[in-house]
């Protein structure tokens, strides 16, 4: 290994079976051989990164692109088909929390028994049990049965066991929110001593904040292999980019699966029945005299692209058609958008915005730009409403289209408001 490495992979490949419908009996599996079929799937094709002593890095990419079974193969859960792995010290996993606990064994014979797969002597255990009780906060259940504990008792107990190692190297998957706020601030703030004490530290996670709050560097993996590597706040944006791409193009595959949906009712009586009905529901939710109706809405970004996924931060265009039937005199448009859990999030129309009075006497267009939109992380839906001169209305329609935020951007409530925070000396 090179000087001052603590890990280094090189070259790493590795793939495992995939099988369509494999009997779980002997007598399925000689009857039905050919259901033992699979495909062969490249979790990861040739991965290599150097990590060095005090290094913390975090490892991100979707689901199923190789950060798990990266991690497994460091702490020799699993093996390599190809390439090598060297790392230098005591490993502690903290990959599958409380997976050597034995739930009618104490939490203190659990801790001896977890401790020592760590690798630690009973002396070594026993100099260090009373901080790592101290440090789940379980003392007075510590004598009682695992299987009594809740979810978050064990949680805790078992991350205490890990953190209390003392390894050189502790690897970590998705096992940051341990136990209530106030317990997962305690192992940010020991993860962070760990860290100034010299410890390598992996991680994996989704939490992108995370990440940054804790590592120097971030590996982005992508179809197995890495996409990008270094600084955190360089690399989550151009991640938080492509996840974003994706989800659009999820979004338009779901757009056109409708739109056959639609397509395909008219072969069948049984499709164009359940149409039918999706119609019926979606007029429950629209009601006015329908002198004016809404007929098409688009979502366009700042490139005038459909689009149903946007980031904290960008421009939003809302573009509908309506037709006119009867004249409304003195019209209003408005909208509202709702988080998925209902929470009014804004409203607005035209008579609030102080727009000069008119009249809808002819089919026609409108389209509104949004600017910098400050809603955080969630799903939400719009809400468009025509009204006439004295409130009366012409076409309220309820979710009239949807839209996803994302970022990662860890303030919480609806909002984010741009703010700095300045420090002085007082005299």
């Amino acid at each position: 290994m090179k000087q001052g490495n603590a890990i280094e992979v090189k070259n790493l490949t590795k793939k495992f079976k995939v099988f369509f419908d494999k009997g779980s009996q002997l007598k399925e599996r000689i009857l039905f051989r050919n259901r033992n079929r699979y495909e062969e799937r490249w979790v990861l094709n040739g991965v290599s990164f150097e990590v060095k002593k005090g290094e913390a890095i975090g490892l991100i990419g979707h689901n199923g692109c190789g950060k798990s079974t990266t991690l497994k193969l460091l702490s020799k859960i699993i093996y390599p088909d190809t390439g090598s792995i060297e790392m230098k010290g005591r490993v502690s996993s903290l990959i599958e929390l409380g997976a050597g606990f034995h739930p009618d064994m104490s939490g203190r014979e659990n801790v001896y028994t977890n401790a020592s797969i760590f690798g630690l002597s009973k002396k070594e255990i026993d100099l260090r049990f009373d901080d790592i009780v101290a440090f789940s906060e379980l003392e007075e259940f510590i004598d009682n049965p695992v299987r009594t504990y809740s979810s978050g008792m064990y949680m805790r107990l078992a991350f205490s066991v890990a953190i209390n190692v003392n390894a050189e190297i502790l690897l970590i998957d998705e096992i940051l929110a341990v136990g209530d706020s106030n317990f997962q601030a305690k192992c940010f703030n020991r993860l962070r001593e760990i860290k100034a004490h010299g410890t390598t530290i992996v991680i994996v996670s989704h939490s992108l904040s995370q990440i940054e709050q804790i590592c120097d560097r971030t590996i982005w993996l992508q179809d197995g292999l890495i996409a990008e590597e270094g600084v955190p706040r360089d690399i989550h944006p151009k991640y938080l980019n492509y996840m974003g791409e994706q989800r659009q193009v999820i979004a338009e595959k779901e757009a056109e699966r409708q739109k056959e949906k639609v397509d395909d009712s008219k072969g069948t009586k049984i499709s164009h029945e359940t149409v039918e009905k999706e119609k019926i529901d979606k007029e429950k939710n629209r009601w006015g005299n329908g002198n004016a109706r809404i007929r098409e809405i688009v979502m366009l970004n700042s490139k005038m692209e459909e689009q149903h996924v946007f980031a904290t931060g960008d421009d939003m265009i809302l573009k509908l058609e309506y037709n006119v039937k009867e004249n409304v005199k003195d019209a209003v448009f408005g909208i509202g958008i709702f988080r998925g859990d209902g929470l009014q999030c804004y409203g607005t129309n035209t008579r609030i915005d102080k727009q000069d009075e008119f009249d809808l006497s002819e089919s026609g267009m409108l389209q509104l730009n949004l600017k910098n939109i400050g809603l955080l992380p969630a799903e939400y839906i719009v809400d468009i409403a025509i009204e006439s001169e004295i409130g009366v209305p012409v076409d309220y329609f309820k979710v009239a289209t949807s839209f996803e935020v994302y970022s990662n951007i860890d303030d919480v409530g609806v909002v984010r408001i741009a703010h700095e925070w300045n420090f002085s000396e007082v005299k």
